[in-house]
């Protein structure tokens, strides 16, 4: 079917139902990242591929939000259906209710499907809508009837992550969350949350080693939800031994509805239907999310494995695309797959972290551009190259950016390239006391370029799973200029992150994942903690402007190259040693 005639099938099913709108989002049931093909609505019905929209269809109109990354794909994709776009953010944009409230009559009937919208999302829509008079189902997934070669639920088998990598058995997570809960039991419903506490890990979810699933804990019970295909008998019997249950993953909603004891539900995360299930539900955030924030030794030693593996690879690509480049015939996309294929060679390899953002020359300056077969472009022996990519090991999940100068640079890119580069430093050295977040911190990374009149809008840094998801527990440790209240303490991952981006011209990102730990007891209001940097790769130095770094800054910096270069050197060959030695010369 066109778009149009998928448009017109909706709208059959919206009149037999009695309903006057139907909002599809690019959500699925656990509110992850990344969206199995199952619950790819959005981009069924519109077209649109892009990972953050809405879609909004009523008898007669069609429209489409998107944020300003999109705006151009969407203007391209949408063209010929009867989707309008509506660009978020932009001034005179109305929400998906205001436009509601502007082409439906008072008392219509606004449908979304309970089981891809949180509860929060849910209950924000339905006051919102009340104030245009206007009622809100969520009881119907007309999609389970018109999407006709719809995928089914990810069937990739279940592995166990062996305590050599995760430090601590399910039993004990299980124990440990059980003394959070003061005798209520948790609806754990966030993927890496289920993956964390009961070690297992699988493909269902692109890029993040996830098995769409629930976990139900109660003072005296554990149970899986799970389609039971997804489980050989190595996994049953593990989790026989850790004492937890299988059910069928369907059934969640109806287990939790038989229990009298207070559940609690994190609402940002559950999805409506199920959380509607509960007799006696608790507004309340996963004690999971904290637990998993803090790493054991033994996932610091993975991170540290794993660091060293990736830095090796990237090692090598560094110097074969300075190599290469200037040969002619390389592209974005041909540049990311060779990464992909050095990161390959390494031990415990199991795919990357994200895909990668490769952004040559004013590519760069879109803060996440993602090379596709339409926008590749060819990479030359000038200007900058921007890469931001990441690999999953059994030992620890990486992300890395830097920014590679590839020939002549302007004076405007090597100033660009110098203030990150400060910041970048300013932020990873910082020393800090107990109860410092990230948000007080945030301003390190970024004073050296305001006082040239720069700013950049995205955060400075993010959690990172250890084999989980790249981007972790991001609602709670970060460095942002918006306010995060969670404080900084040891055994936090956390990435530093800075960037410019200037338009049209180029993009500077320097990135490296660090490890919170403990710096001095402090003579007042002590402990103190500072970083360690777990990333492992030489920053190239001749696109930096020395004489605008501060003498604390440049000894920081070169004690930081030679660290790479004394742990990455035992795993290279003479060649690459020898590359790394020269371009890790103290500045």
């Amino acid at each position: 079917m066109t778009i149009n005639e998928k448009i017109k099938a909706l709208r059959e099913v919206m009149q037999r139902e009695g309903i006057s709108a139907f909002i599809t989002p690019s959500t699925d049931p656990h509110s992850g990242e990344y969206v199995p093909e199952r619950w790819k609505s959005r981009r069924w019905i519109s077209g649109f591929t892009g990972s953050a929209g809405i879609a909004v269809v009523t008898m007669d109109k069609a429209a489409l939000w998107t944020d300003s990354r999109y705006f151009i794909a969407a203007n391209e994709q949408l063209s010929g259906t009867e989707f309008v776009l509506m660009k978020e953010k932009i001034e005179g944009t109305p929400t998906q209710a205001e436009w509601l409230g502007s082409v439906l009559p008072k008392g219509a009937v606004v449908a979304v499907d309970g089981w891809v919208n949180t509860v929060d999302s849910v209950e924000e829509l339905k006051n919102e809508l009340q104030m245009y008079g206007l009622e809100l189902r969520t009881d119907i997934d007309p999609y389970e009837e018109l999407w006709t070669d719809r995928p089914g639920i990810p069937d990739g088998k279940v592995f166990i992550q062996e305590l050599q990598f995760s430090g601590e058995s399910a039993t004990s997570k299980i124990s440990r969350i059980r003394e959070k809960l003061n005798g209520c039991g948790l609806l754990v419903s966030m993927l890496e949350e289920v993956a964390w506490t009961l070690n297992l890990r699988c493909n269902d979810v692109e890029y993040t080693p996830f098995l769409v699933s629930y976990l139900f804990i109660t003072p005296d019970s554990a149970t899986l939800y799970i389609n039971n295909d997804k489980l050989t008998s190595e996994v049953k019997d593990y989790l026989r031994k850790e004492n937890v249950g299988i059910r069928p993953y369907e059934a969640i909603a109806e287990d939790v509805a038989a229990y009298e004891i207070p559940i609690f539900a994190q609402t940002a995360k559950t999805n409506y239907t199920v959380f509607s299930a509960i007799k006696n539900p608790v507004k309340k955030d996963s004690p999971v999310g904290h637990l998993l924030m803090f790493k054991n030794e033994i996932e610091i030693r993975g991170y540290r494995s794993a660091m060293e593996k990736d830095g090796v690879a990237m090692v090598k690509w560094m110097k074969w695309t300075l190599d290469n480049v200037p040969k002619g015939g390389q592209t974005e996309l041909s540049l990311a797959a060779k990464l992909e294929a050095f990161r390959a060679e390494q031990e415990n390899f199991k795919g990357i972290s994200f895909e990668s953002i490769m952004g040559y020359a004013e590519h760069g300056a879109i803060v996440h551009y993602e090379p596709t077969e339409e926008t590749d472009v060819p990479v030359k022996a000038e200007g900058l190259l921007l890469i931001d990519s990441g690999g999953q090991y059994l030992d620890g999940t990486t992300d890395i950016t830097r920014t590679i100068p590839l020939g002549p640079l302007t004076l405007e890119m090597k100033r660009d390239y110098t203030l990150v580069l400060r910041g970048w430093i300013k932020l990873g050295s910082a020393v800090f006391p107990k109860g410092t977040c990230g948000t007080q911190l945030d301003a390190f990374a970024r004073e050296a370029m305001w006082k040239h009149g720069i700013n950049y809008l995205h955060g400075t840094g993010h959690g990172v799973g250890s084999f989980m998801s790249v981007h972790e527990s991001i609602d709670l440790h970060q460095f942002r200029m918006q306010w995060r209240p969670t404080p900084l303490l040891p055994g936090m991952v956390i990435t530093d992150e800075p960037g410019i981006y200037i338009e049209g011209s180029h993009g500077v990102r320097h990135e490296n994942t660090m490890l919170v730990v403990e710096a001095m007891d402090g003579i007042t209001f002590g402990p103190y903690y500072k970083f360690e940097h777990l990333t492992l790769c030489p920053v190239l130095t001749n696109a930096i402007i020395v004489e605008m770094m501060e003498k604390e800054e440049i000894e920081w910096f070169n004690n930081y190259q030679q660290t790479v270069y004394d742990r990455l050197a035992p795993r290279l060959d003479e060649e690459h040693k020898q590359w790394l030695y020269e371009v890790t010369r103290p500045i």
